[in-house]
């Protein structure tokens, strides 16, 4: 009777955290297609490939060795520990113990990999923890962007980790145990739990107790901490997929053309050049384009993923010369920007909310409530160089530039509030043809003192 009420609190307790998941992604869903469609190009034999070099072989991760090899560890770390986390769901369900056991040898292997995995997952957090907390801070772990809730959030992912892998410690220790005290033997290998079984108590019912809190604190650890990802930068660990993989496949330094100017442009140069039609609505009225991007919804659908793909690692910040020199541009700030805003603007997370852990730092810029000027001032978006190093550096394949070049293109087109020194050379294009504040036909005066040898 308990094991069967134990499979049918399982079974709900699964099914709400599932359910309450597929419908915070369904919101996150919704506010990426708030924006505007985008034409992918490139080949799906392409695209994939890049997924699994970035995304699954984390390769450009290895640029910085140490931080590197400790992700790689926690990630190959969950990876392999989700097999026992499958494991685990199934005999929940099923009302089985260790139902895998069927795999003979290769069980014993894959359960010996787990938890070597699994100590090495606390060496690399503990090391990550002392990286944020304790050591000499890392430029690229500072910043405006990552007061309150970012930092709190890391250091709550950190202890969540660690809660999992003792909780995984613990079921499988008290368990050995138990078949130690019946004389049986235990199916698997578990090379860290064995050096614990001498903590564990010599009582049987002790024993089953600790056994089985081990196991409900480890899988309901891991559905309560499906539901906090929507929230959290660690999000990323879903979307870097999608987001590799409809990354840019277009060399970085290629902007793209607004098409209205450019068929603009074509008309002039050839009379014949037939402009298309102006797109229209449903009711056939004319769609009033808008150049640039004032706000979330101006952007690409991709520009949106690449917000909610961001893992806040700073390494975009912390090669981008524009910061580097003092200026306020932070890529990284950029994305996080875009994120809070199409959460405050459309649909925020269901459990917790970000913004409210902000602080005064991360609030508005001003009173207007779009993305810029709101979140991302016009000081930020004209230091960017558009050099491409942040979009480089980025181990997700995240393009903050294409976010920058949209909202600058908003600035100029729309609000014709370029600097002067753009607004000079504009000038001189128009009245001139050419950047500079000469005629045309003064453009060889300085060769008139040259000494030129006239021929016979």
């Amino acid at each position: 009777m308990v094991q069967v009420l134990q499979q049918i609190l399982f079974l709900l307790v699964a099914a709400l955290s599932i359910g309450l998941f597929a419908w915070q992604v369904r919101k996150i869903r919704a506010n990426i297609l708030q924006g505007k469609d985008r034409a992918m190009g490139g080949s799906v034999s392409e695209r994939i490939n890049k997924t699994l070099l970035v995304a699954f072989g984390q390769q450009k991760m290895f640029k910085r060795l140490t931080p590197a090899l400790l992700h790689l560890v926690v990630y190959v770390g969950f990876l392999v520990i989700n097999i026992e986390v499958i494991e685990i769901m199934i005999d929940g369900l099923a009302g089985s113990h260790r139902i895998l056991r069927v795999l003979g040898p290769g069980y014993d292997a894959l359960m010996a990999t787990n938890e070597v995995l699994g100590a090495l997952v606390i060496v690399a957090v503990a090391a990550f923890w002392w990286r944020r907390n304790r050591q000499q801070p890392v430029r690229r772990l500072t910043g405006v962007e990552l007061r309150a809730w970012p930092k709190m959030d890391a250091n709550i992912i950190l202890y969540v980790e660690v809660a999992l892998m003792l909780a995984l410690f613990t079921m499988n220790s008290a368990d050995l145990k138990l078949h130690q005290l019946r004389g049986e033997e235990m199916p698997g290998t578990f090379p860290v739990s064995a050096l614990l079984v001498g903590l564990m108590p010599d009582s049987v019912t002790a024993l089953h107790v600790l056994e089985r809190v081990g196991w409900w604190i480890h899988i309901v650890g891991i559905l309560a901490f499906l539901n906090y990802l929507p929230s959290s930068k660690h999000f990323h660990i879903i979307m870097a997929f999608p987001n590799v993989y409809y990354s840019r496949l277009v060399p970085q330094g290629q902007f793209s053309n607004v098409d209205s100017i450019t068929h603009e442009v074509k008309s002039m140069m050839d009379p014949s050049y037939q402009v298309p039609a102006p797109p229209v609505d449903a009711e056939g009225n004319p769609v009033i384009e808008r150049f640039g991007a004032k706000d979330v919804e101006d952007l690409a659908w991709t520009n949106l993923l690449n917000a909610y793909s961001c893992t806040e690692c700073g390494r975009c910040t912390s090669v981008c010369p524009a910061n580097i020199t003092g200026k306020l541009l932070s890529p990284r700030k950029i994305i996080m920007d875009t994120r809070d805003r199409m959460e405050e603007k459309f649909n925020s997370p269901l459990i917790f909310k970000p913004n409210n852990y902000k602080g005064e730092d991360r609030m508005q810029v001003s009173e207007e409530g779009t993305l810029v000027h709101g979140k991302v001032t016009a000081e930020e978006l004209w230091a960017c160089t558009t050099c491409n190093a942040c979009v480089e550096a980025c181990p997700v394949n995240i393009n903050p530039l294409d976010s920058i070049i949209e909202m600058r293109r908003y600035l100029v087109l729309e609000e014709t509030a370029a600097p002067n020194s753009l607004n000079v050379m504009f000038s001189n294009i128009e009245n001139n043809g050419a950047p500079w504040a000469f005629s045309p036909s003064d453009r060889f005066n300085w060769a008139d003192d040259l000494f030129v040898a006239e021929k016979a």
